[in-house]
């Protein structure tokens, strides 16, 4: 019985300790201050729709870096909006435009010297966003495997993408 008695406060003073340690390590201190944020994609808030108007103001912007005449532009918008299927148009005037003399499009030997670069300034010019490390590696993935993909093909692409219909 003696070393029974002897254990008894030990366990109690152990029982405390394992107590007053669950009491203080469960709570939710900020330790960091780290800000929550609401994660999302890059392009979440890009949710309204360009008018053609606009569409082919920014896509002639984006391939010849100038403007338009206000004439010019209502004469394209009014091409698009006159055919039943508005893609169509867009890939004929996106067709027409790389076409032009004066489009500024870089060389193949340019985009596959540093194909991360050529990616983040195309996302900024066409896209107003830096890519994410998922979009830089597949397009440096896709780039890197086809040697016929071209400058010319990247840029079309972005302009007929979905996400370069909205701002």
């Amino acid at each position: 019985m003696p070393a029974i008695a002897s254990i008894r406060p030990l366990c109690s003073a152990l029982l405390l300790s394992a107590l007053g340690l669950l009491a203080t390590g469960c709570r939710k201190d900020r330790i960091y201050e780290v800000n929550e944020v609401e994660l999302r994609a890059p392009s979440a808030n890009k949710d309204k729709l360009k008018t053609s108007e606009e569409y082919v103001a920014i896509l002639h912007a984006n391939l010849f870096q100038t403007a338009l005449s206000a004439n010019e532009v209502y004469q394209l918008a009014q091409c698009i909006e006159s055919i039943g299927d508005k893609e169509l148009a867009r890939e004929v005037i996106i067709s027409n435009f790389m076409n032009k003399p004066g489009v500024i499009i870089p060389t193949d030997e340019v985009m596959r010297a540093d194909i991360d670069v050529f990616t983040r300034a195309t996302y900024a010019r066409f896209l107003v966003r830096t890519p994410s490390e998922a979009e830089l590696t597949w397009f440096r993935n896709y780039i890197t495997a086809d040697p016929y993909v071209t400058p010319e093909l990247i840029y079309f692409s972005f302009a007929l993408s979905d996400e370069y219909l909205f701002y």
